[in-house]
C-alpha cells in the first residue's frame, strides 16, 4: 500500500510553504525511515495577487482562487488538501463543498493538542482577517469549547504589519521578536495557558523560548497531522 497524496495549496507566502514542504517530508522519513519521503502535490499561488484581494475585501473572488486551486489538487491526484495558511481558512466550507477530498481544516489538528494538554483558554495570534473575523475564533469555540483571547487594538496592528511588511518576504527582526515577546506576555497577563501561532509564518520568528506559556505552532501541528492521515495503514 502507497502513501496517501498530500495536496498543499500554497504560496501564501512560500516562506511557510516551504516549511511544510521540509517539516511534511521530515516526519515521513521519520515515520517510514531510510529514503522515505512524501507523496505531495503543491498549488502556489502568486501571493501579490491574493494579498491584493485580501486587502480589497474581494473575498468571493479569493474564494473563488481557492476552490480552483483545491480542484486542480483533486484532479491531479491528491487524497487530502491542506490550505496552507491560516487567514485563507476563512473560506475553508466553501472549499470543501466543491472537492471530493477531505479539507484538513489547521485549527482542528491544533485545538485537539491544546485540549489534549488539559488547557481551555488560549491567545491567538494571526492575521487581522484571523484575530477579528470569526472564522478561526469561532471554530475554536464552538467546535473545541476553547476560550480565545485576541491582542488589543495596538497590538493586533502590530502583529498584522510584522507579518505583511516582514516575515512573509522572508525578514525575521529582532525587534519584532521583541515585540511579539510583549505581546504574548500581555496574552499571559490576561490568563491565556497558552498562545496559538495562528499564522503559518510566526513560526519563523517565534520560539517556545519566547513564550513563559506552551506555542503552538499551527505550521508544525498541521503538517503533522497530515503526515499521520498519509501514513495510516501503512
Amino acid at each position: 500500500m502507497q502513501q496517501k497524496v498530500i495536496g498543499l495549496i500554497g504560496g501564501m507566502s512560500w516562506e511557510s510553504s516551504a516549511e511544510y514542504y521540509r517539516i511534511i517530508n521530515e516526519k515521513v522519513r521519520d515515520r517510514l525511515g531510510g529514503l522515505r519521503s512524501a507523496r505531495c502535490l503543491m498549488w502556489s499561488f502568486d501571493f501579490g495577487e491574493i494579498e491584493a484581494l485580501q486587502h480589497a475585501g474581494r473575498w468571493d473572488d479569493a474564494t473563488a482562487e481557492m476552490i480552483g486551486a483545491a480542484q486542480r489538487l483533486e484532479r491531479g491526484g491528491a487524497d487530502l488538501v491542506l490550505i496552507c495558511t491560516n487567514t485563507m481558512h476563512r473560506m475553508a466550507d466553501q472549499v470543501q463543498a466543491a472537492i471530493s477530498l477531505p479539507l484538513l481544516h489547521i485549527a482542528d489538528p491544533t485545538a485537539e493538542r491544546i485540549k489534549a494538554a488539559g488547557l481551555r483558554k488560549v491567545g491567538l495570534l494571526g492575521t487581522a482577517f484571523t484575530m477579528e473575523q470569526d472564522f478561526y475564533k469561532g471554530r475554536l469555540t464552538e467546535r473545541h469549547g476553547l476560550e480565545v483571547l485576541v491582542p488589543g487594538e495596538a497590538d493586533r496592528a502590530l502583529v498584522h504589519r510584522v507579518i505583511y511588511d516582514e516575515l512573509v518576504q522572508g525578514r525575521a527582526e529582532p525587534a519584532s521578536r521583541q515585540a511579539y515577546r510583549e505581546v504574548i506576555a500581555r496574552l499571559v497577563e490576561r490568563g491565556a495557558e497558552a498562545v496559538i501561532l495562528g499564522c503559518t509564518e510566526i513560526m519563523l520568528l517565534v520560539h517556545p523560548e519566547d513564550s513563559t506559556v506552551p506555542l503552538y505552532d499551527t505550521t508544525a501541528i498541521h503538517a503533522e497531522a497530515a503526515v499521520e492521515i498519509a501514513v495510516s495503514g501503512l
